[in-house]
């Protein structure tokens, strides 16, 4: 039954990309392209992220 599942799964995410792939072909050619301020502000939030799982981990450990 695990090996079926595995399988199952595989397939359905196949059919996913197969769905998805024209759409974001399409976003990536014709989308809005980030400035360097967008750039900026997304490496900002994803270091607060890291910063606030490694405060955390640091944390737990003691």
């Amino acid at each position: 039954m695990e090996l079926f599942l595995k399988i199952t799964f595989a397939i359905l995410l196949l059919m996913m990309v197969w769905r998805l792939w024209p759409a974001a072909k399409d976003q990536m050619e014709n989308g809005p392209k980030g400035s360097s301020a967008d750039w900026r502000g997304f490496a900002i939030i994803l270091l607060a992220v890291v910063l606030f799982v490694a405060l955390l981990i640091a944390m737990v450990r003691g």
